[in-house]
């Protein structure tokens, strides 16, 4: 999938774009690939350089979730698998200072709409775990229905659209 040029996405709470070297900083805790987190600068800027591969090569797309009021980083949404079947699965992670305000509520809403009405996803998933009663409550607000139970305490959720 072509996601040339880089999408950038915003409504009035935030706004969704690719991540540059100057988030890096800010993000290194909630940097992840392959679910192997960051624990220093200089790995959080090798797994976004892989990110930044994945997604010329049509396999992902990454935003940084900017809030539109101060520009600053609260957080990173995307799709990361399935893109190639015309389907997406939307993960998220959020910096614990920006819980409770809205912010991911806003960018899944705006990263739901750009996969079905400009990348044409056909189903879009999320996975989370049982005790993550915050991604539980979001998926839930946001239309998906649980639909699996998987390894390691690990729930899929399906957009219900």
């Amino acid at each position: 999938m072509n996601l040339s040029p880089y999408p950038t996405i915003k409504n009035d709470k935030v706004l969704l774009r690719q991540i540059t070297s100057t988030d890096i900083p800010a993000i290194v805790s909630i940097c992840f690939y392959d679910a192997l987190q960051a624990k220093t600068i200089e790995e959080a800027t090798a797994m976004q350089a892989k990110i930044d591969k994945d997604i010329v090569d049509g396999n992902s797309i990454h935003w940084g979730i900017i809030n539109s009021t101060t520009n600053e980083i609260v957080g990173t949404c995307g799709y990361y698998r399935g893109l190639d079947k015309g389907e997406g699965e939307l993960g998220c992670v959020l910096l614990p200072q920006f819980y409770g305000k809205g912010f991911m509520t806003e960018a899944m809403k705006l990263a739901i709409d750009y996969g079905l009405n400009i990348m044409g996803l056909k189903k879009i998933w999320a996975v989370t775990t049982n005790e993550n009663i915050k991604a539980v409550k979001l998926l839930e607000r946001l239309n998906f229905v649980k639909t699996a139970d998987l390894e390691d305490n690990e729930v899929e959720y399906q957009l219900n659209n």
